[in-house]
């Protein structure tokens, strides 16, 4: 037997279970293909950390290939050179002179007048797919036999350049 509040409930049952299942299955939709975009993103960005990282090594080679290769002759005229590591990976270098082709006096001390130096600077640039560049820098210096045409330190006496 049925009691009578049985059938009232029935009758103001709307389609609740329904409409709340379809809002749950469409949040967790959204969830998932959030997910499925964040995934791709990193995935890309990965990605061009690889290619950073690819560029970066590429100038690093020229750096090498640089010191390998150049002329660190002060008279010269700036160096460029150019290499591939791979395929897709390459570098482009120059040797600059960057105080000129004038010798530097060396640190003051008990041989100030028995060298000098040169400075050379060397810049690479390394590039990868997708537009990766990397930019390194690198100082050199070279020592050579004293140049009379160094400036000497005008703070220094001149008994500590004999």
């Amino acid at each position: 037997m049925r009691s009578p509040l049985q059938g009232r409930s029935r009758a103001r049952q709307q389609g609740a279970a329904l409409v709340i299942g379809l809002i749950l299955l469409m949040v967790l939709t959204l969830l998932a293909v959030s997910s499925m975009s964040t995934a791709s993103l990193e995935f890309i960005m990965a990605g061009n950390e690889q290619y950073r990282s690819n560029a970066f090594q590429a100038a690093e080679a020229g750096i090498e290939q640089s010191l390998v290769q150049g002329v660190f002759n002060p008279d010269a005229a700036p160096q460029q050179l150019n290499g591939n590591n791979t395929a897709t990976d390459t570098w482009a270098s120059q040797i600059n002179l960057p105080l000129g082709n004038v010798p530097q006096p060396a640190l003051w001390g008990n041989s100030w007048n028995a060298f000098s130096t040169y400075h050379f600077e060397v810049v690479s640039t390394g590039s990868s797919t997708r537009g990766a560049t990397a930019v390194n820098n690198q100082g050199i210096a070279f020592f050579a036999p004293f140049t009379p045409s160094v400036q000497n330190d005008p703070n220094l006496p001149t008994t500590a350049l004999n």
